[in-house]
């Protein structure tokens, strides 16, 4: 008898996949709220905008290594406990940042919570892509995208709002009873087994080396902002990465273990998707840190104003993606791909050129622009990845995804404050957030331009795995 796929989600997978979702929201909410509290951080810890950012960059890069473990872990470990694990871990880092008397205490806290993000965001998709029907499958991984990409966007808001009326700390503060309505709406609705088999062995080497590949790129544009582009540590650090890339590269083909299974990659279209889920990405953190510090530091908004400027945008946004993600389901990719690179590339061509006279107002309305274009193209993007693979694959998949995801993030910060940071070393603060803003739009509508270039190319050179439905 042929096998009939159901056409209906169970509200149990519902509920699971909101849980997790709600999971993954907290730990980005937190991370971006924080980009607002910069400011008053530098001053009530004694510390320079070089130190603060890694509160945002160290967060993400942890994520990523995380995330880069997590094809093993999702085939090792079954996913309530898995979630729960979590949960605790979450609430634990939390509370050393609520009480945190030191920068380095602030730091650990962070971390402890990017460990929860890194397992929380690909569970919620592997719960998606193994659960939900193929004919549901761009609705419900656009809702998802709503969670990952409208925390970003909400967290300059949660953070600039309870900082100006309270206290940087109070961010803290609020994440604590939703973490337990989380753990117990996940503990009651969550259910499965791991995707692989107990013997599974995991690859300490391949992470060791990937984790120093991401790391080493980050310290280049890292010493870039501390002591310009043209200072031995940014080549030293660039000329280590190249090293470890190509060590990586060689015990990617040749190591007995896989941290996942490379042979994807082989696939045309899904590199293709993953450039632009690593791009939208790379866009969206990287604006989402430059334009609160632009309209602080030049502009003279409080954090408050500054948060409030983007909420127009993430809710937009949040619109947005499930209807992307209904257009996919019923013609394919191309079009809701196109579409979003146009509008983020339109968005960064006004911010670029209008950068010496942008208004709170103006900025607000360019980044509603930005964000349908994001949001219309980021879930679609995982979602066709993962019609290019199947079975225990799509763990691998999703990891690769999520990972990237996560280091496009950590990059796009680091890549963002490390161009305005070198402007500081020449001028005053207000000009080189200005000069350093204007550099940044346009090395982002670069990147805008390739994923339309990207888009295009799937569409005309694999016409059948780009638009498959």
């Amino acid at each position: 008898m042929q096998h009939v796929e159901p056409t209906t989600v169970p509200t149990s997978t519902k509920l699971a996949i909101a849980a997790v979702g709600m999971l993954s929201f907290v730990g980005i909410l937190v991370e971006t709220s924080m980009n607002v509290t910069f400011p008053t951080l530098i001053k009530t810890m004694g510390v320079s905008l070089d130190t603060v950012q890694w509160l945002t960059t160290a967060y993400l890069l942890v994520v990523t290594i995380v995330m880069s473990t997590t094809a093993y872990i999702l085939k090792r470990f079954n996913p309530r406990p898995l979630f729960l694990c979590a949960v605790g871990i979450c609430l634990v880092g939390g509370l050393m940042c609520l009480f945190a008397p030191t920068f380095a205490m602030l730091l650990t806290g962070r971390l402890l919570q990017a460990v929860a993000t890194g397992i929380s965001t690909p569970l919620m998709f592997q719960i998606i892509l193994t659960r939900v029907p193929r004919t549901q499958l761009g609705v419900y991984t656009g809702f998802a995208s709503v969670i990952v990409s409208l925390a970003p966007a909400l967290g300059p808001t949660y953070g600039g709002v309870l900082t100006s009326l309270w206290s940087w700390r109070a961010i803290f503060i609020g994440i604590v009873p939703l973490l337990a309505i989380i753990a117990i709406l996940g503990g009651t609705t969550i259910k499965g087994k791991a995707a692989g088999v107990g013997s599974l062995r995991f690859d300490y080497l391949g992470m060791i080396i990937l984790a120093a590949l991401f790391a080493g790129i980050v310290f280049a544009f890292n010493g870039a902002g501390t002591n310009g582009w043209a200072n031995g540590h940014f080549w030293f650090w660039v000329a280590g990465s190249i090293v470890v890339a190509g060590v990586f590269w060689f015990y990617a083909r040749h190591g007995a273990r896989k941290l996942l299974d490379y042979r994807i990659l082989r696939r045309p279209v899904l590199r293709l998707r993953l450039f632009t889920y690593f791009g939208l990405q790379f866009i969206n953190i990287g604006l989402s840190l430059v334009l609160p510090l632009l309209a602080q530091t030049v502009l003279g908004a409080s954090a408050m104003s500054a948060g409030l400027m983007l909420l127009p945008g993430a809710l937009v946004g949040a619109v947005c993606a499930p209807i992307a993600g209904r257009v996919y389901d019923r013609v394919g990719a191309t079009i809701p791909l196109t579409f979003s690179s146009v509008m983020a590339c339109l968005a960064l061509v006004l911010l670029w050129v209008l950068t010496d006279s942008l208004t709170v107002v103006g900025i607000a309305i360019l980044y509603v622009i930005l964000r349908i274009g994001f949001n219309s193209g980021f879930g679609v993007a995982i979602s066709d990845g993962s019609m290019q693979v199947s079975g225990r694959q799509k763990a691998d998949q999703n990891s690769l995804f999520s990972m990237m995801q996560q280091y496009a993030g950590s990059l796009g910060t680091s890549v963002m404050s490390a161009i305005i940071a070198a402007f500081t070393l020449t001028m005053t603060a207000t000009r080189a957030t200005v000069l350093g803003a204007k550099v940044d739009f346009a090395l982002l509508l670069v990147l805008g331009f390739g994923l339309f270039l990207a888009t295009l190319y799937a569409h005309f050179a694999y016409p059948v795995q780009a638009d498959h439905k």
